[in-house]
């Protein structure tokens, strides 16, 4: 039996007001490494979740913003992705 997987991509990236000591440290080692016209590097956390069947889009947004990130410093953006097939 093959049934449809609902997946949605969260991304969650440190808000540009923000310094981001990873991403400096990044942005740095690729320099060092010959790569010297980079300016700038964030470093994020993508988060990839499949759901049987579609999310509640406002329970995803709270559990997003509530449990995912830090709203302090972070923002994070949703997107839907079409269904994907897999055998049971």
């Amino acid at each position: 039996m093959v049934k449809a997987l609902m997946k949605v991509r969260v991304i969650v990236m440190p808000k540009q007001s923000v310094l981001d000591p990873q991403g400096v440290a990044v942005r740095n080692a690729l320099k060092d490494v010959g790569l010297q016209s980079v300016e700038n590097v964030r470093v994020g956390k993508l988060l990839e979740l499949e759901f049987a069947a579609p999310p509640d889009e406002q329970r995803l947004d709270e559990i997003c913003r509530d449990l995912l990130s830090n709203p302090v410093i972070e923002d994070y953006s949703i997107r839907y992705l079409s269904p994907t097939k897999t055998s049971a």
